[in-house]
């Protein structure tokens, strides 16, 4: 990729106006300029910090000249070096726009694609979707990413992901970003996961299981204050003994009998021995669904995938409309985790 330095900056003369950089410098770069800590920039785009830091410092190289400065933890951008990611932005789009041109006007699709993923949709949709996928469209090649549900969608906005899988529950509706638009995928429902033998009953209510001590997810994760809400409009406040993140650790924490939680249909297939899952007299229910920018709505490879996780959903039983949502929020509980503010 060509860039043409300005060739006077500053009373300066630049004897290098023309250079070949990496576009995936560049995206470092521009990491970097939005977030300020090569730290940061490394987190956004799933590398070590040393490993950006290296290719920061090639870039350098490349250019021939100071792009950044360090101010304590955070590295400034000279003046030279916010040339270059204004340029940046425009280069990373146009390549964008280019590469969606050409998939749409190919008659086979052959792309990568990088996916936000989390342990119950990795378990229990992707491998079926991903294998179908490869068969009928080999060119599609999918990568994965785990992360948080509550990074996902911002990912996607940032750009580091082309698509990520994200939820709604009944009790909490996720706040929207307008420059995404998702596709429903599945809709499930939440159980109770309790010690093995805890429950003599087929059913159990929410109310019923405000004595028992709880396993769960901290408020700020989507699923823990989903589940705090269902259970505040119970009427009853969960009593939380362990704040676990990961649901495989939480299930294990239920079969050592140490409290319970509540598990999704996907998420079944992680439940250990020693783990009873009950029904839910009054269900709560949530829709996976996925998030993809706005303006990649027409992309061949997108539409395909979204056929190939929905097939995969169906035979599950998890089947969900066709047609992509608007963003819903409860006024009440909203919180703006992938707004562009967060």
């Amino acid at each position: 990729m060509a860039f043409t330095v300005p060739t006077q900056h500053e009373s300066r003369l630049l004897t290098l106006s023309r250079v070949e950089l990496s576009l995936q410098r560049l995206r470092m770069l521009r990491e970097l300029h939005r977030r300020g800590t090569v730290t940061a920039a490394a987190t956004a785009m799933h590398y070590t910090a040393s490993a950006v830091s290296q290719q920061l410092a090639q870039l350098e190289r490349d250019v021939g000249a100071s792009l950044f400065e360090r101010l304590g933890r955070r590295v400034q951008l000279t003046e030279l070096g916010m040339v270059l990611a204004e340029h940046a932005e425009e280069i990373l789009g146009s390549v964008e726009r280019a590469t969606r041109a050409l998939e749409e006007a190919q008659q086979t699709v052959s792309v990568r694609l990088t996916a936000g993923v989390w342990a119950s949709v990795a378990t229990g949709l992707l491998p079926s979707a991903l294998t179908a996928l490869a068969t009928e469209h080999p060119g599609i090649q999918v990568r994965t990413r785990e992360l948080a549900p509550e990074d996902t969608a911002g990912a996607v906005r940032e750009g580091a992901l082309d698509f990520s899988f994200v939820i709604d529950y009944s009790s909490y509706a996720m706040p929207w970003d307008a420059a995404l638009s998702r596709a429903e995928i599945a809709v499930e429902r939440l159980h109770a996961a309790v010690p093995a033998g805890a429950l003599p009953a087929a059913t159990v209510s929410l109310p019923e299981l405000a004595e028992h001590p709880w396993i769960l997810a901290g408020p700020r994760s989507h699923f823990g204050r989903a589940v705090r809400i269902a259970c505040q409009r119970s009427g009853f406040e969960p009593t939380i003994n362990h704040e676990v993140g990961e649901q495989t650790t939480a299930l294990a924490m239920v079969a050592a009998g140490l409290g319970v939680t509540l598990v999704s249909d996907l998420g079944l297939s992680l439940c250990p021995p020693g783990v009873d899952v009950v029904a839910l007299t009054e269900p709560v229910m949530r829709t996976v669904s996925i998030a993809y920018r706005t303006r990649d709505a027409r992309r061949p490879s997108l539409q395909l995938v979204i056929e190939a996780v929905r097939a995969a959903a169906a035979a599950k039983g998890l089947g969900a409309q066709a047609a992509p949502s608007a963003g819903v929020q409860d006024p009440e509980h909203a919180q703006p985790w992938c707004s562009p503010t967060t």
